[in-house]
């Protein structure tokens, strides 16, 4: 599994639109054989900063759905709206491997 985690610099004043952005992406991810893990959109602290993560079964999966993605109507209307409110100012992509199960401390050889 590898999952892609972004950190966005969004618009504040343009929240709403960064939410419509959001929604679409979750359906186009979970649509196009990925699992999204949500988004998570400023509440206290800093309030230009969002993040997301969604997972592909590997690398090559992920790599289908980014040449699947380029010709596709609704994710092309989903990069349109972002860039017609210009609700996103800049983001990184990284891409992880999740760790999702835990193990006792002493089962680990800690104790």
């Amino acid at each position: 599994m590898i999952t892609c985690f972004l950190k966005y610099e969004i618009d504040p004043a343009k929240l709403a639109d960064f939410e419509i952005y959001a929604k679409a992406w979750i359906h186009n991810i979970n649509r196009m054989g990925g699992t999204h893990h949500g988004y998570w959109l400023p509440s206290e602290g800093p309030n230009d900063l969002a993040w997301c993560g969604f997972s592909f079964s590997s690398l090559a999966a992920y790599e289908e759905y980014r040449t699947a993605m380029a010709t596709d109507p609704a994710c092309i209307a989903t990069y349109a709206h972002s860039e017609r409110t210009g609700c996103i100012r800049r983001y990184d992509r990284y891409f992880t491997r999740p760790v999702l199960k835990g193990e006792s401390p002493a089962d680990l050889g800690l104790m």
